[in-house]
């Protein structure tokens, strides 16, 4: 019998009592699942591929699965990559040799598998004894090697959108075998909105909450109702956690870093308040604040390094709560801050530069000469103390200080914005009086 084929009893959970058992139940994704779309014609031909499935929890991935194995007529195995090792997958290989109909793998969490484990599931899927279905949360193709990622097709998975919650919540309310349509609960305008808004996109959450707010009705006249003034007991705070190693931590770091730099400072701060409200650490906002005060504003700002330094030594001083403002104050004036990358691009290039010219020999007059002998040999000799050189600059090609017989390169080049417009002028200055000086007799 496969594992989804047993009815479930009214103890089991609302969520899972309420699994499509056709894809015309299905609700949502139907880019998928709708008229003639990759999924639906599959399940309608019976020849299913093998595949992973990519997106948030509470979607219909394992649900996905189970439809795809009926309509083919496969044997539904089902395995979690938290729980299964080779052992479990050479049994699941061993199970389908044994078979006359085809099998049909879903592996949860496929993410979580190792090298080895991908390794010996493999052959199986290419000789096609295992038709594979995958499950994750996270990229696959960071987390699934090339070789088994090439042999199955990857689909993306979306949140519900809130009206598809709604109507998932609907069914459940209606459906009197295997939802609480036996119940005739009358439900008050703005509860299942509420609830799907507090469900984030997540049909198995939002079948959650609503059993357990159908647990508080109230019955004044002989009838169930369902009240909005009980939903903040059922809700309570709604945590917008994530996984700390998985997408969307890099994700949420990337939006907060993109939209300073595009200086949006109001999409900048919901993105910060997504990532600690989520339990990311405030430290790692300010590890990017600092990157991106050199990277995209630098000197156009020179004071945006300082200030970022100052708000991390601010939120070790003040602790959390405080210090979290101090934070969104770096990182408003990042965003608020005229933008220049011309450092980023200036220091790769003065790399790229060296890779290429790799015999760079400082010149002797910029040497040090702590002894005798490396006085005798000319170090330091024709050095130009700056300070002593009318208006503090040594002017002169010859004074350059860059290495002989190396082709001379220029690497920064400011822009026009904020400061470091200045700057451009002050270079543009002093290349003036190296002109004049050379010219000098």
């Amino acid at each position: 019998m496969d594992l989804f084929d047993a009815t479930p009893g009214e103890e089991a959970p609302l969520a899972y009592r309420m699994r499509p058992l056709t894809l015309d139940e299905y609700i949502g994704q139907q880019a998928l699942v709708g008229p003639d779309k990759p999924l639906r014609r599959m399940a309608e031909s019976g020849v299913v591929r093998s595949m992973i499935l990519w997106g948030p929890p509470g979607v219909g991935k394992t649900t996905l699965a189970e439809l795809l194995a009926r309509a083919s007529e496969a044997h539904l195995e089902h395995l979690s990559a938290v729980m299964a090792g080779v052992k479990e997958i050479r049994a699941v290989v061993e199970r389908a040799r044994q078979r006359s109909s085809p099998t049909l793998l879903f592996l949860d969490e496929i993410h979580r598998l190792n090298k080895s484990q991908q390794d010996a599931l493999l052959p199986h899927v290419e000789s096609g004894l295992l038709t594979l279905i995958g499950a994750t949360t996270e990229n696959p193709s960071f987390e699934v090697n090339s070789a088994l990622l090439s042999r199955a097709r990857v689909y993306v998975l979306k949140p519900l959108t809130q009206q598809e919650l709604i109507e998932v919540m609907t069914q459940a309310l209606e459906n009197t075998q295997r939802g609480l349509g036996k119940r005739a609960i009358d439900v008050e305008p703005g509860v299942l909105e509420a609830l799907a808004h507090a469900s984030a996109g997540d049909a198995r959450r939002a079948l959650g909450l609503l059993e357990t707010a159908c647990d508080f009705t109230e019955q004044p006249n002989g009838r169930e109702v369902l009240r909005k003034a009980v939903l903040a007991d059922v809700v309570g705070h709604q945590s917008s956690a994530f996984d700390k190693q998985g997408d969307a931590y890099y994700d949420l770091l990337s939006a907060i870093h993109k939209s300073i730099r595009s200086s949006r400072p109001d999409a900048a701060l919901l993105y910060m308040a997504r990532f600690i409200q989520g339990g990311g650490d405030p430290l790692d906002i300010v590890r990017r604040l600092t990157a991106i005060a050199s990277e995209d504003v630098g000197n156009a700002d020179p004071r945006a390094l300082p200030l970022v330094i100052a708000a991390w030594d601010a939120y070790l001083r003040l602790g959390d709560y405080e210090g979290q403002r101090a934070i969104a104050h770096a990182a408003i004036h990042l965003a608020v801050a005229p933008k220049s990358n011309r450092i980023d691009r200036a220091w790769k290039s003065a790399q790229q530069f060296v890779q290429q010219q790799p015999q760079v020999d400082v010149p002797s007059y910029l040497r040090n000469a702590p002894t005798k002998l490396m006085e005798q040999l000319g170090h330091g000799e024709g050095y130009r103390y700056a300070h002593n050189e009318a208006d503090g600059y040594p002017a002169g090609s010859a004074h350059d200080c860059w290495p002989e017989d190396v082709p001379k390169t220029r690497f920064y080049e400011p822009s026009t914005f904020g400061q470091e417009k200045r700057f451009g002028e002050i270079m543009a200055w002093r290349e003036n009086r190296d002109q004049e000086a050379d010219q000098a007799p």
